[in-house]
């Protein structure tokens, strides 16, 4: 998924102004740079604000990116370096055991969280995808399947109208539809009980 030439092509109509292609990139990765800032367990008003300066820079180095299809590492690495420079201002660093002089990255495992990250951003997005494919109230029923607290079969049922003996048959139909998406191909079935949806409110819930 990393050499996905999709991603180098929305690179490239961005940096020419498409802003359809520009809302993609952030619709895409905005999960990816909003779960580091959580892993630094920045607060929302910290996370707006380096989420809003990652996406400055990357509009400035859009036409000078070496390599388009490798953004996602772009991201993730910038995003934990602006996570460091507000925990530096917050005079915070030491909890996390980085050195903001020697890079701004933690000092271990960055390189491994920052390829997992990627790649949980990256099936996410074709689960994205493939979810915006299925029918409306198969999207529906499988959003208030994801809803945090849980609700109960009855509680669902009463919401959509359905027979609550009906509803369990009817999401594993809509997830074997997901799996036979064309954007699901490339995924096995560990990576898509491993991956996680975001929802707008920024929670993220296992498939």
């Amino acid at each position: 998924m990393r050499d996905d030439p999709s991603v180098a092509d929305l690179v490239a109509r961005a940096a020419a102004s498409d802003e359809a292609a520009w809302h993609e990139l952030v619709d895409r990765y905005a999960p990816l740079v909003w779960s580091i800032c959580v892993r630094h367990q920045l607060s929302r008003t910290d996370i707006e604000d380096v989420g809003q300066t990652v996406w400055l820079r990357l509009v400035e180095h859009l036409e000078n990116l070496r390599e388009p299809a490798a953004l996602p590492g772009w991201l993730a690495t910038t995003t934990q370096r602006e996570c460091v420079r507000v925990l530096k201002a917050h005079r915070r660093c030491e909890v996390f055991g980085t050195d903001p002089d020697n890079g701004g990255l933690p000092l271990e495992t960055d390189s491994t969280m920052i390829e997992e990250e990627v790649l949980m951003a990256e099936r996410n997005a074709l689960l994205r995808a493939a979810f915006a494919e299925l029918p409306e109230d198969s999207q529906r029923l499988i959003t208030l399947l994801m809803s945090d607290p849980p609700l109960s079969y009855v509680e669902i049922g009463e919401i959509l109208g359905m027979p609550p003996g009906s509803i369990g048959p009817t999401r594993q139909r809509c997830l074997n539809r997901l799996r036979r998406s064309p954007y699901l191909r490339g995924l096995t079935d560990a990576d898509f009980h491993a991956s996680r949806v975001t929802t707008p409110g920024g929670e993220s819930r296992a498939q």
